[in-house]
């Protein structure tokens, strides 16, 4: 007998409770659309539900309740509980949620009406992990789904210190194989399917799956925000990404057979567009989250832009670009930093700039300022870790999340295939209109440079 279930996934939505724009490829020059809005959101997840009574999960991987003023930040993260609760997900992992710190992310945890799932995050105290247990198992009219949770295993090693104060984190994947796993299919009745969620990112989780026997399903929990059109199968794991900021859902009809996917499956990209009504009580909510004074604050007009302004690439952005550039010229430095945010905003289009877009660029209480005295070595050094975070190859679990680290008024050349360590991976050079540029052999000359940063080692 052939089963059905649907698999519906959210991920890396970062606080975005209403449209926005979003860029749009399709071979020619990317376009801007309105998208995503968790009103808009709770219609598709409504419609499923309907097509496919008792036969449909619903998961939320991650990067939810931090990232935009004020729904998020403002009340760390307490004010999107009610929006969430009644989108009904089946369970959560997470990432950017320990930005409030543990304590505040168990609270908020604790108002949901599912489980935030993580086998990796344990007290340091007792060594007990922090949201027992790793697991759940979900009932259909036909299946019994396990669950596991993996949450981003970075946040303890290159984000501020108060986001891990007290506890630690794994990479998750030794605890799958044999306990979890072969838990849920010999201990917890027998499930039908092994479904893992996680938010190590895309090649991360390629890796994990091919190490990994067992798991049926992995809903990449985005953090590397990819867009995932056809869904990789890697050592009979189906895994699936959606895409960023709320503005794409991930749906996956499956077939099961002997506690197997059977005959293939189906998937869809869903684009949370326009033509998708709004869900009329989630609407109501989200606007009573986003009532005056708060809107008439964000809807302030506070400059203009002739340049469209994004952070979608990994080298560089405009975006970044514009505020580097504003940093030089708020302190006077000859190279500025920030961070390579992966995170935060979606495109701002040519025309006016609103209060509402600066905090999309910068997506958190902003973070200090510093300026510096740098050598050439210690750039160089700072730029091959970088590299090495954003880019690792073997194995990928030391990619750190994030584009590269952000910079002006120098010239990074690189090599990214050539290996760490190997000293030819990149050279610096003043960029075009820069005074000087310091060298190796001007370590005695150190160029001041400014540097915007919320991380502990250079990297997001």
């Amino acid at each position: 007998m052939t089963d059905h279930l649907t698999l519906l996934q959210m991920n890396d939505s970062h606080g975005y409770l209403e449209p926005h724009q979003e860029l749009f490829y399709a071979g020619g020059p990317p376009v801007y659309r309105t998208a995503g809005g968790y009103a808009r959101i709770a219609t598709l997840l409504e419609d499923a539900r309907d097509e496919r009574p008792g036969r449909v999960l619903a998961f939320d991987c991650g990067d939810t309740i931090h990232g935009t003023y004020p729904p998020a930040v403002q009340s760390e993260g307490e004010a999107l509980v009610p929006v969430l609760n009644a989108l009904a997900f089946d369970a959560m992992t997470a990432h950017w949620e320990f930005a409030y710190g543990p304590e505040q992310f168990r609270k908020v945890a604790g108002k949901l009406d599912y489980p935030v799932l993580a086998d990796n995050c344990y007290d340091d105290a007792t060594g007990d992990l922090v949201f027992p247990p790793p697991y759940t198992v979900c009932e259909t009219d036909d299946l019994a789904v396990g669950v596991i949770g993996i949450a981003a295993t970075i946040v303890d090693k290159v984000m501020p210190d108060s986001f891990s104060k007290g506890i630690h984190f794994s990479l998750g994947n030794a605890e799958l194989p044999p306990g979890h796993i072969a838990h849920l299919r010999e201990e917890e009745g027998g499930v039908d399917l092994v479904v893992v969620i996680s938010h190590l990112g895309f090649p991360q989780e390629v890796r994990l799956a091919r190490e990994t026997d067992g798991i049926d399903v992995l809903l990449s929990g985005g953090h590397t925000h990819n867009r995932l059109f056809e869904p990789a199968v890697v050592n009979d794991t189906v895994i699936i990404q959606s895409g960023c900021h709320g503005s794409f859902l991930g749906r996956l009809d499956l077939f099961v057979e002997n506690r197997r996917v059977k005959g293939g499956f189906d998937h869809e990209l869903i684009v949370v567009g326009e033509d998708i009504r709004p869900h009329p009580e989630v609407e109501e909510m989200v606007e009573a989250v986003m009532e005056p004074p708060h809107r008439e604050y964000l809807s302030r007009v506070v400059g203009e832009t002739r340049t469209g302004l994004n952070r979608n690439t990994v080298l560089e952005a405009t975006m970044d670009n514009l505020l580097l550039q504003a940093l030089i010229d708020v302190t006077g430095a000859e190279m500025a930093f920030s961070n390579g945010w992966r995170y935060g905003a979606p495109p701002v289009p040519p025309g006016p700039v609103m209060m509402n877009d600066l905090w999309d660029i910068i997506p958190v209480n902003p973070p200090p300022v510093s300026t510096v005295e740098i050598t050439g070595r210690d750039l160089k050094a700072m730029m091959e870790e970088n590299l090495e975070r954003t880019f690792s190859r073997d194995p990928p679990y030391q990619q750190m999340g994030g584009y590269v680290k952000r910079c002006m008024g120098v010239d990074l050349y690189c090599k990214i295939e050539n290996p760490a360590g190997s000293g030819s991976r990149s050279s610096l050079r003043p960029a075009e209109g820069s005074t000087r540029m310091p060298s190796t052999a001007r370590r005695s000359s150190p160029a001041r440079v400014c540097r915007r940063s919320t991380e502990r080692t250079g990297r997001t």
